[in-house]
């Protein structure tokens, strides 16, 4: 049986982590798919796409970062890291092209375990799993996401499930792109502090 984890470790995990993507802010990077199985019969919605990660909101970097993922042109995807004591809380803020709220959005959950600077895991909260059962999206209800980042290196989001679904998104760190327009539904950079 391991040891109880501190709180001050619980905090540092926690730290450590909005800490290291932290030092991207302002930053986009590309991304490539690492890991999508089992396959599935429908169009994939990734393949062929530019995938590029931006790393914005960064006005308290030690409480909440923002991180828009674009796939093509879609830009209707934002993964939101806040801090919730001493875990993390990851929301993926989903909006339409006029800015408006997707039916499902700021779904996601918040670390169990203190995690480490490297990574951390968001199994399904049950905010999430009312809104996937109300839209019919009964596979993501035993969904659980991570994240990991190694500063200058690489960034990974992930999502997995007991099933053995696995979907797996890698950000090349040493390597940053023209930053693309915001997310729909944000700022213009213009109006936007700490972008």
């Amino acid at each position: 049986m391991a040891a109880p984890v501190s709180r001050a470790a619980d905090d540092a995990g926690a730290a450590a982590f909005l800490a290291a993507l932290a030092q991207h802010c302002g930053q986009a990077f590309a991304g490539r798919v690492v890991a999508n199985h089992p396959a599935s019969a429908a169009p994939d919605p990734f393949e062929g796409k530019a995938l590029v990660m931006h790393v914005r909101g960064c006005d308290a970097p030690e409480q909440e970062l923002r991180v828009p993922f674009h796939v093509g042109e879609d830009r209707s995807r934002t993964w939101v890291l806040t801090r919730i004591g001493a875990r993390l809380r990851l929301k993926h803020d989903h909006r339409h092209a006029d800015g408006t709220a997707d039916a499902v959005t700021l779904y996601g959950g918040d670390s169990r375990e203190a995690g480490t600077a490297l990574r951390q895991e968001f199994p399904v909260d049950a905010e999430s799993v009312a809104m996937f059962g109300r839209e019919g999206l009964a596979g993501s209800v035993r969904n659980t996401w991570a994240m990991e980042v190694e500063p200058g290196r690489r960034f990974l989001y992930e999502l997995s499930r007991p099933d053995g679904r696995l979907f797996q998104v890698e950000f090349d760190l040493s390597r940053p792109v023209d930053a693309p327009p915001p997310p729909w539904g944000a700022p213009t950079p213009a109006t936007e502090k700490g972008a």
